[in-house]
C-alpha cells in the first residue's frame, strides 16, 4: 500500500485561534497514523503566494489521511483554523 502526504501551505492570521487548531490536529494526525515530516520552519517560495508556515504529514494510505480530515477530532481543531488562516491543504499519494 502507498503512503500519503497531506502538503498545507498556510498564513495565520490569529496566532492565538490557530494555535488551539496545532494543538488538537496534532492528536487527531496522530490517531490516524500521520507523522509530521515539516512543520513551520524555514521556507523559500519559488512560485505561487508566499505561506510562512507549511506543513507536511504522512500517512499509512490516502484513505487514513483521507479518514483523519473527515474525522470528527480532525473537525473540530479544523474550527478553530477556520477564520484564523488561509490554507491550502492536499492529500497526495506517495511513489
Amino acid at each position: 500500500m502507498k503512503t500519503a502526504l497531506w502538503v498545507a501551505h498556510v498564513h495565520v492570521t490569529d496566532a492565538d485561534a490557530y494555535g488551539k487548531y496545532a494543538a488538537l490536529a496534532t492528536g487527531a494526525i496522530a490517531e490516524h497514523g500521520g507523522v509530521f515530516l515539516a512543520r513551520g520552519g524555514a521556507v523559500e517560495t519559488l512560485e505561487g503566494p508566499p505561506r510562512a508556515r507549511n506543513v507536511v504529514a504522512r500517512f499509512p494510505s490516502m484513505q487514513a489521511a483521507h479518514d483523519c480530515y473527515f474525522s470528527a477530532a480532525y473537525q473540530e481543531a479544523l474550527s478553530f483554523a477556520k477564520g484564523a488562516a488561509q490554507r491550502e491543504l492536499s492529500i497526495i499519494e506517495e511513489l
